[in-house]
């Protein structure tokens, strides 16, 4: 991968960051990530790379909170908008750790807002509880930690027009005392302006026969290591995995 990646002209997180995509279409897609190699050797013409101090793929921490009979879990799982998630979010190689929350409204746009903190935190309190409190329906003091996940992610920025891609990898889920890796898969997410009906790496997607298709990384740590949750509308998606994963990927949920 490393060689590959040296093929493409790189970019800063500061100018990245001035290119401001504040109406926007976010399209997710979910494959293999044997075929990962492959569509970034193609995509290294029209897009560049994040590069931060000679870094190209960086490592997220997540820990993800919900409340004890998982209400934030079941409004997704049961395709409402108007939803939350709450998290602490760490940048492991700058060492940043924000506090976000996630809000999706009822015309499906994504609205993050966030506080730097010094660290994680297994009970939201002061500062902390105040920001929680003033964005999302559940009170802090009702909220517990349920599920950690660790990814690397790379991120294009496409050359010429306003267009971002993030591949996230090699994925772990931790919770209820359980750990599950997913080192087969690669979750994308492009961002592209309202206006632009065209993407050069859609357009790359497609002619591998990959199609959009969303994945959350909170559902489904929650599905995988919390027996008894309810599932249902997630079983096409395990089984998306299982066959992605050419059977490897196994899970009692799975038959």
């Amino acid at each position: 991968m490393k060689h590959i990646i040296k093929n493409f002209d790189t970019i800063s997180l500061e100018k990245m960051d001035k290119v401001r995509l504040m109406d926007r279409i976010d399209t997710k897609f979910i494959f293999s990530s044997e075929l990962l190699p492959g569509i970034l050797e193609k995509s290294s013409a029209n897009y560049k790379i994040l590069e931060e101090k000679s870094v190209s793929i960086f490592i997220y921490n997540n820990l993800y909170f919900d409340t004890p009979e998982f209400n934030m879990y079941t409004v997704h799982h049961n395709r409402h908008l108007n939803r939350y998630k709450v998290r602490f979010r760490e940048y492991a190689d700058s060492g940043a750790i924000f506090l976000e929350v996630k809000f999706k409204n009822n015309k499906r746009r994504t609205i993050k807002t966030r506080i730097k903190r010094p660290e994680f935190e297994d009970t939201l309190i002061g500062e902390s509880a105040d920001f929680i409190n003033q964005l999302v329906p559940y009170k802090a003091k009702n909220l517990i930690p349920r599920i950690s996940n660790i990814f690397n992610r790379l991120t294009l920025v496409h050359k010429t027009v306003k267009e971002r891609i993030t591949i996230d990898t090699g994925l772990r889920l931790i919770g209820n005392d359980k750990e599950i890796e997913l080192p087969f898969l690669a979750i994308t997410e492009v961002k592209h302006h309202r206006s632009s009906s065209q993407s050069d790496f859609i357009d790359l997607l497609l002619d591998h026969r990959i199609f959009p298709q969303g994945l959350s990384k909170y559902l489904l740590g929650v599905v995988l290591t919390y027996p008894g949750i309810k599932y249902n509308r997630y079983k096409p998606k395990l089984l998306t995995l299982k066959q992605m994963s050419h059977g490897k990927f196994y899970h009692q949920l799975i038959s």
